[in-house]
């Protein structure tokens, strides 16, 4: 098939062009982007921070802007050629200050875990103390597991979970007073029950400490009114632009009427410390296509169908919950107050067990721990499910108590062997397979994609 080598006339030919092109050039690789388009229509991801990217969206993260390299901010480049890129960023820029409430917005962090090691490297010297979430009781890797670079940077103390699976302020209190930490962290990956942000501010405070909100799971919910905002309790908050948003992979870094003050111990302000910790101390260009894509979500952000999404989001986790426990399954926390419904698994079956079945019957699925837990991260005890895409499916009430009957099906189909070793019988993974293949037709991904 010979190229199109008529002149580009605009982003929309050159779009159309580059598609073409690339089935014509690599129809190995393009036989595989849209197997993957096949199989996220036919399968049901359950992942808490998994949701669809609409159309324009991606359009932007494959706009011309890849080809501008851009060192520096919005008006201090370090290269020509710039004009438009510091329109886009500037417009990524006042998106996220209008919907976050902010004071203060960086839109080049590459992803939220890079947002994390910038600020961390702008407040605090190695070797300083940071208080945050253990990963055993819902705690994000990048907020200090020594598993990681910040773990092995700073000095990191953890806080947990009561025995109901609720954040232990007590603890965090007592943590904090007791090793007077730099920053505090608030974040977490499966807690499913409303953060307190102000109180965390107030324990900050008490110990002397900078606070650091990771909404990176809950920002739709945080933009639409439906969880508190930390804006303003945190001193900074980061979250990504994928999961909840359903932006790019990318991270923001924000900060409230904090953003102006002096950071303690230094001569200079939040915001200016937060610029310098990306660039130039952190990262090197931007990907300015992917501030394009940053800018396109945070606009949809602030749309009714956006609001609209978010209150099924909030609907279908409390319809998750109870539909586990009218199956006697633990709910861990007693319920969900965002988008996440974290099960304990019973007897023999465990998260390892539980997650590849499901995916095998086409539910997705992430195997998590839980409090009291006795098994590794790579095993568990428990699975997190999140409702993000069955939201953006338009998945009703009714809808969604069939997910949760097929889970429970698939689940009680199925013999451990081990911890990561089962049995089932193929014939009822097919059927079940069908069943779900025939959910996601009724409740299709691409009914979100085209509104």
């Amino acid at each position: 098939m010979a190229l199109n080598t008529a002149p580009l006339k605009d982003q929309a030919d050159l779009l159309r062009r580059g598609l073409a092109d690339l089935h014509a050039e690599d129809l190995e690789l393009a036989s595989i982007l849209d197997a993957e388009v096949t199989r996220q229509h036919r399968t049901l991801s359950l992942v808490s921070s998994s949701c669809a990217v609409k159309p324009h969206t991606l359009v932007a993260s494959a706009s011309a802007l890849v080809n501008v390299t851009a060192e520096g901010m919005p008006g201090r480049r370090h290269r020509t050629g710039c004009e438009n890129v510091d329109r886009v960023e500037a417009l990524a820029i006042r998106r996220a200050l209008e919907l976050f409430d902010a004071h203060y917005a960086g839109v080049q962090s590459h992803s939220a875990s890079s947002a994390i090691s910038q600020v961390l490297s702008a407040l605090l010297e190695p070797g300083d103390t940071l208080l945050g979430m253990a990963h055993d009781h819902d705690g994000d890797l990048a907020l200090g597991s020594p598993a990681v670079l910040t773990g092995a940077y700073y000095k990191a103390i953890r806080y947990g979970t009561t025995a109901d699976g609720l954040i232990d302020y007590a603890q965090v209190r007592s943590l904090a007073l007791a090793h007077r930490p730099r920053i505090i962290i608030c974040g977490a990956q499966a807690y499913s029950r409303v953060v307190d942000f102000e109180r965390f501010r107030e324990i900050a405070d008490e110990a002397g400490a900078i606070l650091l909100a990771d909404i990176s799971y809950i920002a739709g919910l945080v933009v639409t009114g439906r969880h508190p905002n930390p804006i303003n309790a945190a001193h900074v908050t980061i979250t990504c632009t994928h999961k909840q948003l359903g932006g790019p992979r990318g991270g923001l870094i924000l900060s409230g009427r904090d953003a102006n003050t002096k950071v303690p111990g230094l001569k200079s302000t939040f915001s200016r410390v937060l610029d310098q910790a990306v660039f130039p101390r952190m990262q090197g260009a931007p990907a300015v296509n992917m501030i394009a894509a940053k800018a396109a979500a945070l606009g949809y952000a602030k749309s009714p169908a956006f609001d609209a999404c978010m209150e099924r989001v909030r609907t279908l986790a409390d319809e998750m919950a109870r539909a586990f426990q009218a199956h006697d399954y633990d709910v861990v926390g007693g319920r969900s107050e965002n988008h996440t419904v974290l099960i304990r698994l019973r007897g023999a079956m465990t998260g390892a067990i539980a997650e590849s079945a499901l995916e095998g019957c086409g539910l997705l699925v992430n195997k998590h721990r839980v409090p009291g837990e006795t098994r590794s991260s790579w095993v568990t005890s428990g699975v997190c499910i999140g409702t993000g895409s069955m939201a953006q499916r338009m998945i009703d009430p009714p809808g969604c108590r069939q997910v949760v009957a097929l889970i429970c099906q698939v689940l009680d189909s199925v013999t451990p062997l081990g911890e990561e070793d089962y049995r089932q019988d193929p014939a009822v993974r097919e059927q079940l397979r069908s069943q779900v293949q025939a959910l996601c037709a009724s409740y299709p991904i691409i009914d979100y994609l085209e509104r």
